[in-house]
């Protein structure tokens, strides 16, 4: 009877994580059928610009929503998993918990691709002064603006040079070169290059040696370089204690479950322990945002 009884239990357990498994595919089939439909939509109806411009610039905006519901899923599937592992059984510590970690798989391609398209307008940035290096020599070489772009775009790597084939096939096919040139600067905005766009501009408008006008700009775009680059190095050490801080309480948390389990099971094991630990994330997140607050100066 005693064997039954377990055939039958683990029966019943079978069963239940069969239709688990059916219900969680169905409603991820819906939910994905319905994003990449509300997905197309906004790809329609609107631009996309500024960060988010640079963002879909490697990734679809249907593909990031269904790699963000998958990790979401997936994290909070082993979060599940890991907490049956450690014999918590409590609906009020699961679900709560289930919940943040699928926000965060939700939060973090976001984030990833968000770092690659600051990262790739951080370069773009820092060729400015080369572009405005490579134009006034070739101005002054007696090429033409267009001609001068031309030369500079071949010799130039990375994303300046994919802007600027883009700039200069928009040009080819009739659009004005400083409305190429702006179209640039709403993909990845920089100061810099604003203002070497409006020198252009007026220039061209107005008349004038336009070599000398971008030295000018030249110069002052060398000034402004030179001291992000000091502000950069003078607040680098800031940074630095804005992570550390962040991640030394996780860090000592795994190490002290590792040498000593049974002194830190119950913080995973009681609703006050996970109490505990989202208190301590909250805290911990908003120290780190403070402290980059601090040392994120604008200029």
């Amino acid at each position: 009877m005693n064997s039954i009884s377990i055939l039958q239990r683990y029966g019943i357990y079978l069963l239940v994580l069969v239709a688990v498994v059916l219900f969680v595919y169905i409603l991820i089939s819906l939910i994905q059928s319905f994003s990449m439909e509300h997905a197309d939509r906004k790809i329609k109806e609107d631009r996309s610009e500024g960060v988010a411009n640079n963002i879909y610039y490697f990734v679809r905006r249907t593909t990031l929503q269904q790699i963000q519901l998958s990790l979401g899923i997936l994290l909070s599937g082993i979060l599940i998993a890991v907490l049956i592992f450690c014999q918590v059984y409590e609906p009020l510590i699961i679900v709560p918990a289930a919940a943040v970690f699928f926000t965060l798989g939700m939060i973090s391609p976001w984030l990833y691709f968000a770092a690659k398209a600051r990262k790739r307008a951080d370069l773009f940035r820092n060729s400015i002064l080369d572009l405005a290096l490579g134009l006034t020599s070739g101005l002054r070489a007696g090429q033409a603006l267009p001609q001068a772009l031309e030369v500079f775009s071949r010799r130039c790597e990375g994303p300046m040079k994919e802007e600027l084939t883009i700039v200069l096939r928009e040009y080819r096919l009739g659009l004005e070169l400083s409305a190429a040139l702006q179209r640039m600067y709403d993909r990845i905005p920089c100061e810099d290059l604003q203002l070497l766009i409006i020198s252009i501009r007026l220039t061209t408008q107005s008349g004038g040696s336009m070599a000398d006008v971008l030295a000018k700009i030249t110069q002052m775009i060398r000034g402004r370089t030179e001291f992000q680059q000091k502000l950069q190095a003078l607040t680098a050490q800031g940074r630095f204690e804005a992570l550390a801080m962040a991640l030394a309480p996780l860090l000592a948390f795994l190490l002290l479950f590792f040498i000593n389990n049974d002194l830190m099971l119950p913080m995973v094991q009681t609703a006050i322990g996970w109490c505990a630990i989202g208190i301590m994330l909250t805290l911990e997140a908003i120290g780190y945002f403070v402290i980059r607050s601090i040392v994120n100066i604008e200029v």
